[in-house]
């Protein structure tokens, strides 16, 4: 993909049955998100603020309860490891695998070690690492990224997924789910039996008690942990909330916010390794607290960002994602909250993905379906600013400037009279708007809806 093809590009050449896919499964997700909390909550909008108001305030303390999750993680038999980047939690992972001869590792699925590359590295090194969860196993054998933060093959059919497994030696070509979910089942169950090590990310990590709650709905990082002999947990720095008695509030709605459920599947609290008189567990429990730029997020003015729980919610109902998928975003992060994330986590490379801010039509829709009520819009906001302060590279397809546009609509004699005048858009020759070289390229990826404003000032005044 070129550095800056820009998302609305590349959405223009996405096959139709992946926007056909990608759209219709974001649909029904976000219906029965709203359904669920309905069903459930009288208020569910005071449930988000309040969450928000929960995971704020941490990330205000988060010095204070770091310093408690990592005395509470080592009072459980946990041994601690602070990373700052992704070198360092890389390098981590593999010197605690080759310290305990592990040669084979199974995972679940995790964005953080999707956001270090971590299989990758470790393939590299030798070590065989197999993802457990199916959408992220079918992602690793096609050399592929997750295209969704909870559904990482929302942009493949069962079809494509039945080449895979044949071309891997998994069976004939067949295209039936229940089919394709044995098959799996009955592979990756080999390579739990066979991994020295295993290895999970962590939805929240629980400062007072030091628990590392996992939510999925395969069962496979309970496999992951059960047993190989050796745990590695990669948790982000913002995972943290204060108490358990914190836990049924994101518990229910990240539940209902992902994918309408009550609660997922398997909800696992793992608190520590295999204590003595235990027959199942890993003997050792590594915890690598991940920094990777979120302490320097957590200093700009974007830090509300560090709130996002991945449910994935935003990407359902964006208009935006909806037309051009996760892929289209250049990074493990997609859609709204990637828009705010990716160009901030990489830091010294923000010109790389200043573009993506101006992926959104700003509609707010986002906003108002973040189950800890993250300002989304305002963010992407702040970061379209941050782009034009450090004159960030536009794209391969410049915006023009919107200089005119705000004269116009700061005065109220220059905005009605450009109302009245609306109508000739509709019979001004192309020749003359395409005068304007930025207005030329902007146009050639879009097309110019037909003025049909201009009247609601007169219809209102004969009906005062």
């Amino acid at each position: 993909m070129k550095r800056f093809q820009e998302i609305d590009q590349y959405a223009a050449t996405l096959a139709p049955d992946v926007r056909k896919s990608v759209h219709s499964s974001s649909k029904i997700k976000t219906e029965k998100r709203v359904d669920s909390l309905r069903e459930a909550y009288p208020d569910p909008d005071e449930l988000r603020r309040t969450a928000g108001r929960i995971k704020q305030h941490t990330l205000e303390n988060l010095d204070a309860y770091l310093e408690q999750a990592e005395a509470a993680l080592q009072s459980n038999g946990a041994q601690v490891h602070w990373a700052t980047d992704t070198t360092s939690a890389n390098e981590t992972i593999l010197r605690i695998l080759r310290e305990a001869g592990a040669k084979r590792l199974v995972k679940s699925k995790s964005m953080a070690s999707e956001e270090i590359e971590c299989v990758p590295f470790l393939e590299k090194n030798g070590i065989e690492a197999v993802e457990t969860d199916l959408g992220e196993y079918i992602v690793q054998i096609d050399g592929d990224h997750p295209s969704h933060i909870v559904t990482p093959i929302i942009h493949k059919s069962r079809q494509e997924v039945a080449r895979s497994f044949e071309r891997e030696g998994l069976g004939e070509y067949n295209d039936d789910p229940e089919t394709i979910t044995r098959r799996a089942r009955a592979h990756l169950r080999r390579k739990y039996f066979e991994a020295d090590a295993g290895m999970t990310g962590g939805n929240f990590l629980v400062a007072d008690s030091g628990r590392i709650i996992l939510v999925t709905n395969e069962g496979n990082a309970r496999f992951s942990i059960a047993a190989p002999r050796i745990q590695i947990s990669l948790v982000g720095i913002e995972k943290l909330i204060p108490s358990d008695r914190d836990l049924p509030l994101f518990l229910g709605l990240l539940g209902r916010s992902a994918t309408a459920q009550q609660l997922t599947v398997y909800t696992q609290f793992l608190s520590g390794p295999r204590r003595e008189g235990r027959p199942d567990g890993p003997e050792q429990l590594h915890v690598i607290l991940l920094d990777n730029r979120r302490s320097e997020v957590l200093a700009s003015d974007c830090r509300e960002i560090l709130r996002c729980i991945r449910c994935g919610a935003c990407l359902n109902v964006c208009p935006v994602y909806r037309q051009a998928s996760g892929h289209a975003y250049r990074s493990v992060y997609p859609g709204p909250v990637g828009a705010v994330l990716s160009p901030l986590l990489h830091g010294d490379r923000f010109a790389d993905y200043a573009d993506l801010p101006k992926a959104s039509s700003l509609c707010g829709a986002c906003n108002e379906v973040c189950p800890v009520d993250i300002p989304i819009p305002d963010l992407l906001l702040r970061l379209r600013n941050r782009a034009k302060t450090e004159k960030a590279p536009r794209g391969s397809v410049a915006t023009p400037s919107m200089g005119a546009w705000s004269f116009v609509a700061s005065q109220p004699a220059a905005w009605k009279t450009a109302l009245r005048l609306g109508h000739l858009m509709n019979i001004t020759p192309h020749a003359v708007l395409n005068a304007n070289p930025a207005a030329r390229a902007w146009q050639s990826a879009r097309t110019l809806p037909k003025f049909r404003g201009g009247s609601f000032r007169k219809w209102f005044a004969k009906r005062r």
